[in-house]
């Protein structure tokens, strides 16, 4: 057999091994250490998995990944989410789905300090659910603006998406970090109208909160003190250069524990849950990169990679239809697979077929989060979609999916807008850098 041919039955028994439901890392791993000694030797294969894998989990940069976890972790357990949902329902609550929109807000502030979209989800969730539910809200439109408001924690920075995708194609953790920025708020803003109009035409589905005074919308603000603090502590550093990524995650993380301390939230018991959480979410997300990194040295044996580049390069085509050819591709591919490891799985194919056509990898690497941001929404696989109904056992399944809908709708949108106007994404990293 060709080597081409050995990559193209490998991905397929990746798939087969994949739906078995093998731990995607040990099935890259696997896969990889397996074609790659079919191409080579059984010895060279093995040391090349030995290497890949001490290299990866002594990796510096990799220590981002569990601070920002921590980070996350100590966030949820002391209760930081509540201030944020407190201030935007003061601020917005008023307007027609008012109090979805400040779900929306909150998710968006809560995603700088998680980076994790289902994390993101149950935080909120706890919080905004049992509200709208007492606003008699209607769960279709609560549930569906919660499981997407939840993707903007992949987005938002810190992400552990984009440090994952920096790792892999040797980009900036930073300038990955303040190019979803923009994106980021933008998105909100557009969940947000696609909340109003809804609610505009069927005033029911979110009926308009009280009225509050000034000086009450002030006084909630007192809510939103330590979300400022840290984001100003993690994101401000990076953007004026006083530290780098792994050092701003160290900050991040040490800047929680003191401030849930604080606060009196942080005890013993919740310190130990969060760090036991935060090792198991780091290992899991570890030794997947490990996995890919193992399975990329294996394609790039086979040659498929750049076999791919040169042909979509040569296709007759513009370049933008190829970049929507792919987005296709992670839009059916994440309704399939998690997130995470959709992305850790192509990347390595994708990133030849970008650099071939002259794109920003930066630029890319923020739309593939946009992308597999449809993922965690859109069936059979919508982690959030999951979380949200684990935690309203009453409201179908179903429900939240459909609830979740108009959103995927706007975040295709965001795609579209996006490729059409990649300065939407790099003027900001552009400015800066």
């Amino acid at each position: 057999m060709t080597p081409f041919q050995v990559g193209i039955l490998g991905i397929v028994l990746l798939l087969v091994l994949l739906a078995s439901s093998m731990p995607v890392g040990f099935v890259m791993a696997l896969v990889g250490l397996v074609g790659f000694a079919v191409l080579t030797t059984p010895a060279a294969a093995l040391s090349m998995a030995t290497i890949d894998l001490y290299s990866t989990f002594s990796d510096y940069n990799l220590t981002t990944i569990p601070l920002f976890v921590l980070m996350g972790q100590v966030a949820f357990h002391t209760g930081i989410s509540r201030g944020l949902f407190h201030a935007a329902y003061h601020w917005i609550g008023r307007l027609p789905g008012g109090l979805a929109m400040s779900t929306v807000g909150a998710c968006t502030a809560f995603g700088a300090i998680c980076g994790s979209g289902p994390a993101t989800s149950a935080t909120i969730a706890s919080v905004a659910l049992p509200e709208m539910r007492r606003y008699k809200y209607d769960m279709q439109l609560a549930t569906g603006c919660v499981a997407a408001g939840g993707g903007l924690g992949m987005l938002i920075p810190p992400s552990i998406v984009f440090i994952v995708f920096a790792i892999l194609t040797e980009q900036s953790i930073g300038k990955l970090f303040i190019a979803g920025v923009v994106p980021g708020l933008l998105i909100a803003a557009i969940f947000c109208a696609v909340i109003y109009f809804q609610c505009r035409r069927r005033p029911e589905m979110g009926p308009p909160g009280p009225v509050f005074t000034l000086r009450e919308k002030l006084a909630s603000l007192k809510g939103v003190w330590e979300t400022v603090i840290l984001f100003v502590l993690v994101m401000g550093g990076m953007f004026l250069g006083f530290y780098t990524a792994t050092e701003a995650a160290a900050i991040g993380a040490a800047g929680t524990m003191v401030i849930g301390s604080l606060k009196g939230e942080l005890t013993w018991r919740k310190l130990l849950q969060c760090l036991n959480e935060s090792i198991r979410t780091s290992c899991m997300v570890i030794t997947i990169v490990a996995g890919a990194i193992i399975f990329g040295h294996f394609l790039a044996r086979t040659q498929l990679p750049s076999a791919l580049a040169s042909w979509l390069a040569g296709l007759p085509l513009p370049g933008w239809t190829v970049i929507g050819m792919i987005i296709i591709f992670y839009l059916v591919g994440g309704c399939f697979l998690d997130a995470l490891a959709l992305d850790i799985l192509t990347i390595p194919i994708f990133y030849p077929v970008i650099l071939t056509l002259g794109y920003d990898l930066i630029w890319f690497g923020v739309m593939i989060v946009v992308v597999t941001q449809m993922g965690v929404i859109t069936p059979p696989v919508g982690v959030n979609v999951y979380v949200v109904s684990g935690m309203v056992r009453d409201v179908p399944m179903e429900k939240v999916f459909k609830g979740s809908m108009p959103f995927l709708y706007a975040l295709v949108f965001a795609a579209i807008l996006f490729t059409a106007f990649p300065q939407i994404i790099l003027w900001l990293p552009n400015l800066i850098h």
